[in-house]
Order: C-alpha cells, then sequence, then structure tokens
C-alpha cells in the first residue's frame, strides 16, 4: 500500500469517527432534553443546545424530530438489551443464576435510574400515537420474553410446561411493576428495595429454586 493509498483513507475513516461521535452527541442530548423538557416539547433545537452544537448538526444527522426520537428510542433499548445479555453470559448455564441474573440485571444503576426511567415511560406514553415506538418496544421486549422462557423451560421439566409459561409471565411482569413503583414513587421505592422484593418473589413464588436453604 502506498503512501497516498494512506493518507487517501485516513478523511473517510475520521469523518466516521466525527460522525459517530456526534450521532452519540445529540443521542444523550437527546435523552436529558426529554428530562428537561418532556417529549412534546423535546425539538431538534433543545436537543441541539443540549449537545452544545448547532441545530443544523441535529438536522444533517437525523433529518426531524421524529427520527432522532426514534434513533434515541433504539439506542437506549440496545443498551438495556446488551447489559441483560451481559449477565447472561457471565451467569452460566444454570438456569436458576440465569433467571436471577435477568432479574437483577434490570435494577443495575446504570440502567435503571430516576432519568432512565424518566426517558423509558415518556416513550412508553406515547406509543399508541406513533407505531414507530410500538414497533421498537415490541422487536425488543420479544427477545427478552423469550429469554425468559427458554430459561423457565430449563427450570421445570417437560410435563409442567403449563407452570413454565406461567412464571415466564410473571417474572416479565415483575421489573416492570417495580419500575412503575419508582417512577411514580420514587421515595417510597428505590432501586435497593425493588431489588430486594424482586429477590424475595423469587424466594416465595419459587421455593424449591431460591427459597431458604438454596445456593
Amino acid at each position: 500500500m502506498t503512501t497516498q493509498n494512506v493518507t487517501a483513507r485516513r478523511p473517510t475513516g475520521e469523518r466516521k469517527k466525527n460522525a459517530d461521535m456526534r450521532r452519540r452527541q445529540l443521542l444523550g442530548a437527546a435523552q436529558r432534553s426529554i428530562v428537561r423538557n418532556g417529549l412534546s416539547r423535546t425539538t431538534l433545537a433543545t436537543v441541539a443546545d443540549e449537545a452544545g452544537l448547532s441545530q443544523g448538526v441535529a438536522v444533517f444527522y437525523y433529518k426531524s424530530k421524529t427520527g432522532l426520537l426514534v434513533a434515541t428510542l433504539e439506542d437506549i433499548y440496545e443498551k438495556y438489551e446488551a447489559n441483560w445479555r451481559r449477565a447472561l453470559a457471565q451467569a452460566g448455564d444454570d438456569p436458576k443464576e440465569r433467571l436471577l441474573a435477568l432479574v437483577e440485571a434490570d435494577f443495575d444503576a446504570d440502567i435503571c435510574n430516576k432519568d432512565s426511567l424518566s426517558v423509558w415511560y415518556a416513550f412508553w406514553g406515547e406509543q399508541k400515537f406513533t407505531p414507530q415506538y410500538s414497533d421498537i418496544t415490541r422487536e425488543f421486549d420479544l427477545n427478552r420474553t423469550e429469554a425468559i422462557r427458554e430459561i423457565c423451560r430449563a427450570l421445570f421439566p417437560e410435563d409442567q410446561a403449563d407452570v413454565a409459561e406461567s412464571v415466564a409471565i410473571w417474572i416479565d411482569m415483575l421489573t416492570d411493576g417495580y419500575w412503575q413503583r419508582m417512577h411514580l414513587f420514587p421515595v417510597r421505592c428505590t432501586r435497593e428495595t425493588a431489588l430486594e422484593g424482586a429477590r424475595a418473589f423469587l424466594a416465595r413464588m419459587l421455593p424449591a429454586h431460591f427459597g431458604a436453604g438454596q445456593g
């Protein structure tokens, strides 16, 4: 490879790196704007201001408010899914450890905090009016639901398939309920108390796996 070819390639790589950096700036700024202004009052202008960039930069990368917000929702779901998949990978093959890891991942401080809950509920509240949001939610939620079902099927023998399905539904709803309580009643329900409650739920509903005396 000649020096000329190397030199010619550098600007393209640098442009991509800069473009990725700008997109990350705007996605992070969009989340901050939603927390500060709400979803309806978040605009390309408020996001650009949060990012310390011109509105023209926001328009260049995302074209419209809807385009930016769709990308923002995809981004937070990708982070959420990467977190629970990482937890499962670290848990190993034991279905009990995998189920516990999956539940605990929902209370990770990077995933579950006051600002992130505000962003989640802002988007969920608009799904009825913005089909793109519901499409994204459905796709990512199906991935997690199937992961839960797979674990529950491993926890119970084949003749208890109906039990496995019921448990999968309970677990799928468990953290949704705690997230709602934390969002609505942050003083009464903290991340720590919610996690403790989720563990207690597992111990009571699945004593053979998570009850007293279980490792």
